[in-house]
Order: structure tokens, then sequence, then C-alpha cells
């Protein structure tokens, strides 16, 4: 956050004062890019929470996957797709706009918010900012991974 004068230290420090290394580019599942250019916009491909090309979990959030554990794999899912972001552009150019999280839900689990709050608040101390979000709750995800987020991102053309 800035202060009168200050300016706010870049993503790629913040991510360094957390203690945080961003991770390799995880491998796409299927036919996809991880993340692509249009304009100043960057679109990232659903990414799961891969750690090491492995999941750490497979399942529904309420039914043998807890939604704490489900809120770390949310953050490594928004790791994810920060690698797949500074793949193409570098972090410090980029603000994020929009974040949509899945969550693999058992019959009444409705902690979705929760659950996707695990990459929002990494987006925000990364960033110091806020974005808008959606965080849905599915049937099933992709290798049966218990989340999936989906990252919309600008080029800050104005930053010199």
């Amino acid at each position: 956050m800035t202060t009168s004068g200050q300016s706010t230290p870049s993503p790629r420090k913040n991510l360094a004062d957390l203690g945080i290394e961003l991770p390799e580019v995880a491998a796409p599942v299927a036919s996809y890019a991880p993340a692509v250019i249009s304009g100043d916009m960057i679109y990232v491909s659903g990414q799961l929470p891969f750690k090491n090309g492995e999941l750490p979990a497979t399942g529904k959030v309420g039914a043998g996957v807890s939604a704490e554990d489900a809120t770390s794999y949310a953050r490594q899912a928004a790791l994810n797709a920060l690698a797949a972001i500074n793949s193409l552009v570098d972090i410090d150019s980029v603000s994020i706009v929009k974040v949509t999280g899945f969550v693999a839900s058992a019959p009444g689990f409705g902690g979705q918010p929760g659950v996707i709050n695990g990459a929002s608040d990494l987006f925000g101390d990364v960033f110091g900012t806020a974005h808008a979000r959606s965080a849905v709750g599915v049937s099933d995800l992709p290798l049966d991974a218990p989340v999936e987020v989906e990252v919309i991102a600008r080029r800050n053309t104005d930053a010199a």
C-alpha cells in the first residue's frame, strides 16, 4: 500500500519479502496454452494446484478435502497463474483484473468464497490491490483436482 509520497513495492519484491519463489509454469494437461496475450490483456488458463508437477490432493472439498487445505491449494494455483503470466511478461508490469475460482464441492458444501480467498489473499499481498472475483462450486475438475483458478490480468502500459 502507499502512504504519502511512498511508492508501493513491486510485485516481484513483495514475493521475495513473503519468501515466495514463482514455480515453473505448470505443463498443460490438454490442448491449450497456459496463458495468452491479447492487446493489453493476459488470459491465464485454469491453473490446478500443481506443486513440483504433482497435485497435493484429489477429491471434493467438504468430503475428503478440508476447506483449510483447499484454501492453500487455491493459493498454489494462484502462484501457478503468476508463473504463467511471468512467462509472457514481467509480473511487475501487470495488475490482476479478474479471478475465477472453481471448487470441486461435495453436496451441501457452500464455502467456495472462503476457499478462493487463498488465491485472492495471495494476489492482494503481491499486488496490493483488489480484483473482481467469482467463486464457483462444481461437481468435478480435471484430474479430480479440488480447486482450479483462472485469471485475467492487464499489462500496465503506462508503467515506465
